[in-house]
């Protein structure tokens, strides 16, 4: 015996059951609506990839192939000129340094003139009395030589006049 509420219950049921299933059915749909744009975009993606690692990526090689090129480049021009300038610094610092040679050895021979300038007339007088004493001191050192070489030539004919005078003697007593 089925009653009416049983038959109720049971149409209840299965409208909350059917329902369900609609529910569960859009559900499923907006789910595949929604996998669909994930599929699309993902498509698109891939689609990009694609033409990038036919396309894209042989470009990019190009360019990196191009700036590896300039970077070579560069660094060559960069080797060069740092020779050009290392030797451009080292003939500047010969140039620098024959200057400033010349210029000491200008200013050692102007250092006594100057010098001389800016003295007193005592020590002007002083100085010439001994560029005086120099000359003379040479004009003694000349005398002393000669009067030494003289006295070793006379030294020579003493030696020679006593040896001659004891030959002579010894020839007096052997007679």
């Amino acid at each position: 015996v089925v009653t009416r509420d049983d038959v109720e219950e049971s149409l209840k049921a299965k409208w909350q059951y059917v329902r369900d299933k609609e529910q569960l059915l859009k559900d499923l749909y907006s789910q595949i609506e929604e996998t669909s744009q994930r599929l699309s975009v993902k498509q698109g993606e891939r689609d990009y990839w694609l033409e990038y690692k036919n396309v894209g990526s042989k470009t990019q090689a190009n360019k990196i192939m191009n700036l590896e090129k300039d970077i070579k480049e560069v660094k060559d021009d960069l080797h060069r000129a740092t020779e050009y300038y290392k030797n451009a610094l080292k003939a500047v610092k010969e140039e620098n340094d024959r200057l400033v040679e010349r210029q000491m050895k200008l200013s050692k021979e102007q250092a006594p003139e100057n010098a001389v300038r800016y003295l007193d007339k005592n020590s002007c007088r002083e100085i010439e009395e001994n560029e005086w004493l120099k000359q003379e001191v040479k004009i003694y050192q000349k005398e002393v030589s000669d009067l030494k070489a003289s006295i070793q030539l006379l030294e020579e004919e003493n030696i020679s006049l006593v040896a001659k005078l004891i030959d002579s003697k010894l020839q007096n007593l052997r007679v």
